[in-house]
């Protein structure tokens, strides 16, 4: 009755190390590492607290090509400056900017990324005070001094502005993780209790995420499975709870919930075990196109 070895948390870290090995960059990332980590406590019940929502996912921008359900990596829908929307409206937010699961997941469904409308209806019922007026985009930097120190001190501000008590961060692709890992450092550090909604383990963990609630989901399904509210609503819950329930900083809680029977799904993410010569040498020339895409838009953008 034993799982199958490799039903574990995958090896995000690892296999986008070995991935840009293959593919010729030989230099790799170092990604962020801390062994302590801030920890508030909330300073009053979730039933008074006003929440403040962080993604990662971005505005959806007609003119910047595909942005669509199952479309293809595209730089071009980058943001890189931190954005704010009224919580008071749905917005039309968007992942195909970052390196989510194409394989196992499409993105048809948002609930799975931005859990903005379950938010309001958790403060409807009162289970938390209120939804903070807006919520924040964090641009997904592969720098950690640009997002410790220009994007977390910007959200902080923001959040204080606003009287946030807690504040939900939903990253989706590995990197992602990393920034929402870094922001909710600094928030914590600040006075705002957080927890990380996410499904890249190791990496939020490497980073010392004072409160994670892990889905072992495929990247890009952080707040639950497409096109099952129970399951997005139970793991928003989850995430409620930790905030709640966690004893010190580094609290890791595990979803119960399981996106398949078993872990074949685990076997494809940027596995280079899996890919021929000639994807690899693709994805290369692909890479390199979007790294000059990116450069372009982040001058326009500056």
């Amino acid at each position: 009755m034993f799982a199958s070895d490799d039903d574990v948390a995958i090896d995000y870290m690892r296999r986008t190390r070995e991935y840009y090995i293959a593919i010729g960059y030989t230099t790799p990332y170092r990604w962020a590492h801390y062994v302590a980590a801030p920890f508030q406590r909330l300073r009053k019940p979730l039933a008074k607290s006003r929440v403040a929502l962080i993604s990662t996912a971005a505005p959806f921008q007609p003119e910047k090509g595909d942005q669509g359900p199952g479309a293809a990596y595209n730089g071009s829908a980058k943001f890189y400056q931190v954005y704010e929307r009224d919580t008071a409206q749905d917005h039309d937010l968007r992942i195909s900017h970052i390196g989510y699961d194409r394989v196992n997941t499409t993105a048809t469904d948002s609930g799975t990324w931005n859990p903005l409308p379950a938010l309001r209806r958790m403060a409807a019922i009162g289970r938390i005070g209120e939804v903070g007026p807006r919520m924040f985009g964090a641009p997904t930097n592969r720098s950690h001094r640009v997002t410790i120190d220009t994007d977390a001190p910007d959200i902080l501000a923001r959040c204080q502005a606003d009287g946030i008590d807690v504040a939900l961060l939903v990253p989706n692709c590995p990197v992602c993780h990393q920034t929402s890992s870094l922001v909710a450092r600094h928030l914590e550090a600040n006075g705002i209790a957080t927890v990380v909604m996410g499904a890249a383990k190791d990496i939020v963990e490497h980073a010392a995420a004072p409160r994670f609630l892990f889905s072992d989901f495929p990247l890009g399904n952080s707040a639950g499975r497409p096109h099952d509210p129970d399951s997005q609503a139970l793991t928003l819950e989850l995430a409620m709870q930790v905030l709640e329930s966690a004893p010190f900083a580094r609290t890791t809680v595990q979803s119960p919930l399981r996106w398949a029977d078993n872990a074949d799904w685990k076997h494809t993410y940027n596995n280079v075990a899996a890919m021929s010569a000639e994807e690899l040498a693709r994805r290369r020339a692909e890479f390199d196109r979007q790294k000059e895409l990116a450069r372009g838009n982040r001058v326009a953008a500056e």
